[in-house]
């Protein structure tokens, strides 16, 4: 069970994800009257939760929620299946991404990594890399790094275990 009310438990979301191993349940802050929790919870399905459940939710629901979640269920609020089911995905879904490390650029640039690291871990240089960079971009029908991220999320690409 993670709290998703400040960018570390953001990160040890991702972390967990990333590690393939545990199933977690989102807990978030559900700010009356803004309708984010919807969102917040497409973010957190996105970024690996198996579960989401609002912070204010009762101690039975908690309950209930974590023995679903433990025996390989998801359990969703009306909110965030509803703003699941109306986001639109963008033309050119179904984009081969024709290398595995593609995808794994798109993993790094999403967390936050540099295009220099990004090179320096790939064994390219940097310039190499912007060029494959914006390949990768114009392949994904996007012009810059956080549309190609917003891009690869939207489509799910994210949802499945890193590659490497």
């Amino acid at each position: 069970m993670v709290t998703l009310s400040s960018q570390q438990g953001w990160e040890l979301l991702g972390a967990l994800h990333d590690a393939g191993s545990a199933r977690v349940m989102a807990l978030l802050e559900e700010q009356a009257g803004e309708g984010t929790l919807g969102m917040a919870g497409v973010r957190a399905i996105r970024a690996g939760a198996t579960s989401v459940l609002s912070r204010s939710c009762g101690g039975e629901e908690v309950l209930r929620t974590v023995e679903a979640t433990a025996g390989g269920q998801a359990v969703l609020p009306v909110e965030v299946l509803t703003a699941l089911a109306s986001a639109s995905l963008p033309s050119g879904g179904s984009l081969d991404l024709k290398a595995d490390d593609r995808l794994s650029w798109l993993r790094q640039l999403a967390a936050g990594s540099t295009v220099a690291e990004l090179a320096g871990q790939v064994g390219y240089s940097e310039r190499a890399m912007f060029r494959m960079l914006r390949s990768l971009y114009r392949d994904m029908g996007v012009r810059t790094r956080t549309q190609a991220v917003l891009r690869a999320q939207e489509l799910g690409w994210f949802l499945s275990p890193p590659v490497g």
